[in-house]
């Protein structure tokens, strides 16, 4: 009987170290997932907070957003960017690109649509205005040709943006040359509302559509820490109770024998 208490005894820490190891296994890989995610996301994107509702309902006024940091060649139709122009501001702001290098852009069709390049262009991601009322891509007519290295950008929201409509009258007719622009907008974080979609609209047109930044694996990679770090952590203190638990039956059972 001596002997198989011993068997047991030895058998319980041989799992007590497996435990233990295991545990602090998953406590270092999990640190290594959380803080590496936060680092690189520190060095991918930058947090800014909308100023307006011009963007609505895509994003609005108070939201906090993750900018990608891009190069402004980089830009593609369809990208919503935080830019820097001090012909329009000396702060951030933040648009949707309808038009770029050499682009016509004029409104409205005879559907009320946005043209370019003379082809119409339905735009879902609009604020839809007021129920009943017709809603047009622009509530005042315009024609803009884009200038190369340039960018021409619009609201979501027409009826209430101060965009490059506004600026028309000035060099490359209300365009921003892509070298002001500092992000591309990924994701909504807060309130979380996950990856800003790239409209399907332009992906047919010459360049494309850009593809979302690393937005999702890093959101996966310090969820996945976060969860071995708390796993690996509560080990020690589950595997006492357990074994204090399993102590207290084990005595009982010998009573009751005795």
């Amino acid at each position: 009987m001596g002997g198989s208490g011993t068997g047991a005894t030895t058998r319980g820490d041989g799992h007590g170290r497996l435990g233990s190891t295991l545990s602090g296994l998953a406590v270092a890989v999990g640190c290594v997932l959380f803080l590496g995610g936060f680092v690189w996301a520190a060095l991918v994107y930058r947090p800014y907070t909308v100023p307006t509702d011009s963007m609505s309902p895509t994003v609005t006024s108070g939201e906090r957003v993750l900018a990608q940091r891009i190069d402004g060649a980089d830009v593609r139709r369809g990208d919503i960017v935080v830019f820097t122009d001090t012909r329009w501001s000396n702060v951030p702001m933040i648009k949707r690109v309808v038009g770029v290098d050499g682009d016509k852009v004029a409104c409205c069709d005879g559907q009320g649509r946005l043209t370019l390049n003379g082809k119409a262009v339905e735009e879902p991601y609009l604020h839809p205005g007021v129920p009943g009322d017709e809603q047009t891509a622009s509530p005042t007519a315009f024609t803009a040709t884009v200038p190369d290295g340039h960018l021409f950008l619009l609201g979501d929201h027409r009826v209430g943006s101060q965009d490059s409509r506004v600026h028309l009258t000035e060099p490359g007719q209300g365009s921003v040359p892509r070298k002001a622009v500092t992000g591309r907008v990924d994701a909504v974080v807060w309130p979380l509302d996950g990856v800003v979609q790239r409209p399907d609209v332009f992906a047919a047109l010459p360049g494309g559509v850009s593809r979302p930044g690393p937005v999702e694996p890093l959101t996966w990679a310090v969820v996945a820490g976060a969860g071995l770090i708390f796993g690996g952590a509560a080990y020690g203190p589950v595997a006492s109770v357990l074994r204090r638990t399993d102590g207290r039956g084990g005595r009982g059972e010998a009573t009751a024998r005795g």
